[in-house]
């Protein structure tokens, strides 16, 4: 199955809230607040911009039918970012759950009978490293918390 094409468009009121579901991208206007839900086996990708503004991933394990699949998910944010500037980058979820290569090879692409890689535990420094290679932005800009099992607030 093919990612979608589709960008959501920005959020234009400065305070305005908007929830991103697994395998969805999306953004809020400075001030305003992303609601991730039910993060159990995901990882959260929010982007800080300079202008206060953010971009939000909500990075799924399985691709949800219809929305982004784990490889694919970066680059929907990197396109939703455009050149405007990143300030940070935070990644939060059930980080012992995920191989830093999920994000460029999803789970769901390797055929019947190929060996998937499973995580052996954590490793939040090289889940940063694929993210800023992702995003294309220095690794110092990432950081990486592990937060599982319930909805995530970002103000």
């Amino acid at each position: 199955m093919t990612s979608p094409t589709r960008i959501s468009e920005p959020v234009t009121p400065a305070t305005a809230n908007v929830r991103i579901t697994e395998g969805q991208v999306s953004e809020v206007g400075p001030g305003g607040t992303i609601l991730y839900p039910s993060v159990t086996s995901c990882l959260t990708v929010t982007v800080r911009l300079q202008d206060g503004g953010k971009v939000g991933a909500h990075a799924s394990l399985f691709q949800v039918p219809g929305e982004y699949r784990s490889d694919r998910i970066l680059a929907a944010v990197k396109q939703r970012t455009g050149t405007r500037g990143v300030r940070a980058v935070e990644v939060r979820g059930a980080v012992g759950a995920w191989v830093p290569s999920y994000f460029t090879r999803a789970i769901e692409s390797y055929a019947e009978g190929e060996q998937v890689p499973v995580p052996t535990g954590p490793d939040p420094k090289a889940l940063a490293r694929a993210v800023a290679d992702g995003l294309g932005e220095p690794r110092g800009k990432v950081t990486v918390e592990d937060l599982p099992d319930g909805d995530q607030t970002v103000d």
